[in-house]
């Protein structure tokens, strides 16, 4: 399987994602601290010009590559993705299995704030520690989003190529 979690700009819930997925933050009995924050990998790290390329983080305890992608406000990535992967399936025999989860529902106003202000305006100041108070605020979802990610991905088993909304972790 292949993991992608996406959302606008591929560096802020989509690495939180990732990282929960990869086992490099554990499971958020307690809010992350600021530290833990910024350790994620790619946290806060990327820039308008890596929109639309995806970014690996590593295998998952099974194997499986995890990416992430930052899609901005394009609606027709994932549905052309979606449609490339069927295409690469049928024409090519493609029998990986690819999950692309959108991690934008989890996405709370501090971090879409704090993301504008810091990535967007070159402000760290104000940004970084409103992205802090974001991720501190949706870190369970994130990790309720990956762990639903996985156990769908598992149960669709004749399906090659998924597509998950999360609306229910709406933030």
């Amino acid at each position: 399987m292949i993991y992608i979690y996406y959302d606008f700009g591929g560096t802020h819930s989509t690495s939180l994602a990732a990282a929960y997925h990869l086992k490099m933050i554990n499971e958020p009995s307690e809010v992350l601290n600021k530290e833990e924050v910024l350790s994620v990998p790619f946290f806060n790290k990327l820039k308008k010009q890596d929109a639309g390329k995806f970014i690996y983080h590593g295998e998952d305890d099974e194997g499986n590559p995890v990416y992430t992608l930052g899609k901005r406000s394009s609606k027709l990535v994932i549905p052309s993705l979606y449609q490339y992967s069927l295409l690469l399936s049928e024409q090519v025999g493609l029998q990986e299995k690819i999950i692309f989860s959108n991690t934008s529902p989890v996405v709370p106003l501090a971090m879409t704030l704090g993301g504008f202000f810091s990535r967007g305006l070159g402000l760290n100041a104000v940004g970084v520690p409103l992205l802090i108070k974001g991720a501190q605020k949706c870190c369970k979802n994130v990790y309720q989003l990956v762990e639903e990610t996985k156990r769908i991905a598992k149960e669709k088993e004749n399906e090659l190529i998924i597509t998950i909304e999360n609306k229910k972790y709406q933030a």
